[in-house]
Formats: C-alpha cells, sequence, structure tokens
C-alpha cells in the first residue's frame, strides 16, 4: 500500500507542530518530500516512520546533531553499531550528570525550606540564600554557612 500524507496529516498523527515539520526538512534529518503540481508536500510512511524515531530520540534528550548522526547511521545499516553505542553512552553519561546536579538542586531546596521560620520576609532565610552566591553550595547546610557581610552603601 502506497500511503500518502498531508503536512497536516503527518503532524496529526505523531503530534508534532506543522512548524517543526518543516524545521527538520529544512536541517536535513527529514528528506525532502515529492511535491504536488500546487507545490503541496506528499509524504510517504518512511517520512512518518522517520519522524517517529526523531521525536523518540528527542523525548531521549538527544540532541538533534546527535540525532543527525545516528540517522546518517542508520541510513547504510551494513556499518557496525560502535559509532552509535558510543553516542548513546556518552547520552547517558549526560542524563546521569544531569539528574546528579538536579538531585543536588533539590537537597539544596529542601535544606533552605527546613531553614525557614516562615515568620516574616526579612528574616527569610530563603530569600537570604537565593540574594548570595555564597550561599549556593550545596555540599554544606544553609544553617551552617556564614552569613555574607553587611552591604554598605555610600
Amino acid at each position: 500500500m502506497n500511503v500518502r500524507y498531508s503536512i497536516g496529516q503527518m503532524a496529526r498523527i505523531s503530534n508534532s507542530k506543522v512548524q517543526t515539520i518543516r524545521y527538520y526538512e529544512q536541517i536535513g534529518l527529514l528528506p525532502a518530500p515529492e511535491r504536488t503540481p500546487g507545490n503541496q508536500r506528499i509524504y510517504r510512511q518512511a517520512h512518518l516512520d522517520r519522524l517517529g524515531f526523531i521525536r523518540h530520540s528527542r523525548e531521549l534528550g538527544f540532541s538533534l546533531e546527535q540525532i543527525k548522526e545516528i540517522l546518517a547511521l542508520s541510513d547504510d545499516p551494513g556499518q557496525p553499531c560502535a559509532t552509535v553505542d558510543q553516542i548513546a553512552r556518552r547520552h547517558l553519561l549526560e542524563v546521569e550528570s544531569r539528574i546528579e546536579r538536579l538531585q543536588s538542586m533539590g537537597r539544596e531546596l529542601k535544606r533552605m525550606l527546613n531553614q525557614c521560620s516562615g515568620n516574616k520576609v526579612a528574616d527569610c532565610r530563603i530569600i537570604e540564600a537565593l540574594s548570595n552566591h555564597q550561599f549556593s553550595r550545596p555540599d554544606e547546610p544553609v544553617s551552617d554557612r556564614k552569613p555574607p557581610p553587611p552591604h554598605r552603601s555610600a
């Protein structure tokens, strides 16, 4: 069966925006589709499959450049997959590093919230911590940190 899709149908089926599909064509992630005599794009199942691949890769956090590399490799299926493995392993390390940073941020936010007395804003440890980069060390509780010197106005 030779199914043909308009750009609107592609967008609906893939849960993408028309502008995104055009952008992916522009940067070479999606091959240019055929055109009707009226210059409308006509997509095939291969386009839809490739768009699904791109969307899934984006959901996993791969960059457009990484996706472009993987797609180029997938277009030549006879190659060994070591390069794809390497891209995926590098990405996994980036994801794990991001998770560690987010967990650290979560611990810092919890410490800041635990220091809040709930009284007046003038005594708010959260505002104090957010106002000074010195307080942004997630390895040390807010309560153990020395306050900055008072601000002197001229």
